[in-house]
């Protein structure tokens, strides 16, 4: 399987930074100051607007409008897909990335919320254009402010250690880090993906006019029982890393598929 390469001097890296929830994102500030300390040629593209939940969408209904912040600092009108894409074939035509970084994330991205989440995208967008990338997502607790200690602290030692193992090319590497003080994590963990359903609860609710609408609700049905997942490790206050698949193909039922359906 052919694989990226792992490479260990930062120094001489182009890294391209994007996320979900926008251009002023506490997050993507946070993320840029940590890339830093791993290179000088660091480079922003994000949405305008806050994109969560956008998923591996891309906007074509529409035009797309890159606007120069600073140097090496756009925000795009669309998706974070729409950013990385027009990050690496467009704005870094001449000289793309080596590497893509994702986030870091308001609130985690674990078991099924990697399906939803721009925040995964951007890097899943990356990935297919041929350049390694990690999403990266601060847990937290819903009506608590979000404290960034984790992700501040261990960010740039995990992306170092991550990047000198070097991974497959249909690969992205998802982060999350624990909603934990500094001293209260644990380590980091290889994690799987765990089960986390997000959107079975819809709240209807009705107007001023008395006409009804529905807001999709934050429950989770997580599975923090079994031991290996993403949602395990940050539940326990573990760092967790799990590589993801870009391909969906399920080779075992391919091949009992194959039985049913030989080929000519």
């Amino acid at each position: 399987m052919t694989s990226f390469p792992p490479f260990r001097d930062f120094s001489k890296l182009r890294v391209l930074l994007s996320n979900d929830d926008g251009i002023s994102a506490a997050g993507l500030e946070l993320l840029e100051r940590i890339a830093r300390t791993l290179t000088d040629d660091v480079w922003v593209v994000a949405p305008t607007v806050e994109r969560s939940g956008a998923g591996h969408s891309l906007t074509i209904h529409e035009p797309l409008r890159p606007v120069k912040i600073s140097d090496r600092r756009y925000s795009v009108s669309g998706t974070p897909t729409d950013c990385v894409m027009v990050a690496i074939n467009h704005i870094m035509k001449e000289n793309p990335p080596d590497l893509v970084l994702s986030g870091i994330n308001h609130g985690g991205n674990l078991g099924e919320d990697v399906h939803y989440s721009g925040t995964v995208a951007a890097a899943m967008e990356g990935v297919l254009l041929g350049v390694p990338s990690i999403a990266m997502s601060q847990v937290w607790n819903d009506g608590e402010a979000i404290r960034w200690d984790a992700a501040e602290h261990f960010a740039a030692d995990v992306i170092r250690k991550v990047c000198a193992v070097g991974w497959g090319k249909n690969v992205l590497i998802n982060v999350n880090f624990p909603d934990r003080a500094i001293g209260d994590v644990k380590g980091v963990l290889p994690t799987t993906q765990g089960k986390h359903k997000v959107g079975d609860d819809l709240l209807l609710r009705h107007d001023p006019r008395g006409r009804p609408y529905l807001w999709i609700g934050n429950r989770r049905m997580s599975d923090t029982s079994r031991d290996g997942t993403d949602l395990k490790a940050a539940a326990d206050g573990f760092i967790s890393v799990t590589p993801l698949n870009v391909d969906l193909t399920h080779a075992p039922t391919l091949a009992a598929l194959g039985k049913v359906f030989p080929a000519p």
